[in-house]
């Protein structure tokens, strides 16, 4: 398995983190955390250390996504050889070569 492959994986998990995170924060109206029993926070841990822990946790996990993403690119440069795909090396020639365009048909009609 490769490197890329494994920051790939990292980043599809931290993504889905970002968006379960940004999904149960509460809007001004009430969101879905108030459907999976968010008022129940409210007395137990407060609104304020509920509303912390989930704007550091999207902070975080947007940080980390940004940080993944830049090092897979780091991946990718420093592959070289052991990339698994052609499209990754400067250097890779084309197995077709490229189509001539076709001559147009010298079809004159006679002037009437």
């Amino acid at each position: 398995m490769s490197t890329f492959t494994i920051f790939l994986a990292l980043i599809v998990v931290v993504a889905f983190l970002l968006i379960v995170v940004i999904m149960v924060q509460n809007p001004k109206g009430g969101g879905l955390s108030s459907s999976f029993g968010g008022g129940g926070t409210q007395q137990l841990g407060g609104v304020k250390k509920t509303t912390d822990f989930l704007d550091k946790s999207t902070w975080t996990l947007a940080t980390l996504l940004l940080i993944l993403i830049l090092l897979s690119n780091v991946a990718i440069n420093k592959g070289g050889e052991n990339a698994d795909s052609k499209a990754l090396d400067p250097d890779a020639t084309t197995s077709q070569p490229l189509p001539t365009p076709a001559k147009p048909a010298n079809n004159t009609a006679p002037a009437e």
